[in-house]
């Protein structure tokens, strides 16, 4: 079996029977909606996103694609709806927090399966080579930091997670920066990250709307 896992953010039963059917190689996990599917990402990163638009709860699928590509800056993402206008179509695979695919529904089994082969395949780490090379060749910026800096924060706010769901007591800012050896905002920023992911309770962090100014 492909060990690349693929995450799949649908709401509809029948379509993900779909692609159960059409993706059996791969390794599937299914959530109904966008918040559902930023809690899964910070458990296990998939390797590919399969990303609808009218989800549950009322939620948007396309709200959620610059939370996507900030925690999966280099995963390929694949959004299948039938709701989308061609402007939206477009505003969706235009910037740097984009998909990589829109493909309508009904959709084309043929095409979903060549278009998840081709995404694996030179989409991801292939991507980021492709990236950094170009990078280094310009010499604009650190290759190697570029690639670790989504992976690291990922891997702190998990932490951070983990270090709070031990205590009762509010978080000290000052510890948790020393500890990890950042700038008090980047922790600010983190928990207000989790609390808007409903990782972390606001009450954990009561002034995580308006943080005071830092000196």
């Amino acid at each position: 079996m492909n060990e690349s896992r693929i995450l799949i953010i649908e709401d509809d039963d029948l379509q993900f029977e779909i692609y159960e059917e059409a993706l059996d190689q791969y390794p599937l996990a299914r959530v109904s909606t966008g918040s559902a599917a930023l809690a899964a990402i910070a458990k296990s990163p998939p390797n590919l996103l399969i990303l609808d638009h009218v989800l549950a709860d009322g939620e948007l699928g396309l709200d959620f694609l610059p939370e996507f590509r900030e925690l999966l800056p280099y995963v390929p993402i694949i959004v299948v709806s039938g709701a989308l206008e061609v402007h939206q179509q477009i505003h969706a695979l235009q910037g740097p927090r984009r998909a990589h695919y829109c493909l309508p529904k009904p959709v084309d089994v043929r095409e979903l399966k060549r278009t998840v082969a081709t995404a694996l395949q030179e989409c991801g780490e292939s991507e980021v080579v492709r990236q950094f090379e170009a990078l280094e060749r310009s010499r604009r910026v650190d290759a190697l930091d570029l690639f670790s800096r989504s992976t690291d924060r990922l891997s702190r706010q998990i932490r951070i997670r983990e270090k709070l769901g031990k205590s009762n007591d509010r978080p000290n800012i000052s510890a948790l920066a020393r500890d990890f050896g950042v700038a008090r905002r980047t922790i600010i920023r983190d928990l207000q990250e989790l609390i808007r992911r409903g990782q972390l309770k606001p009450e954990v962090y009561p002034e995580w709307e308006n943080p005071a100014p830092e000196e």
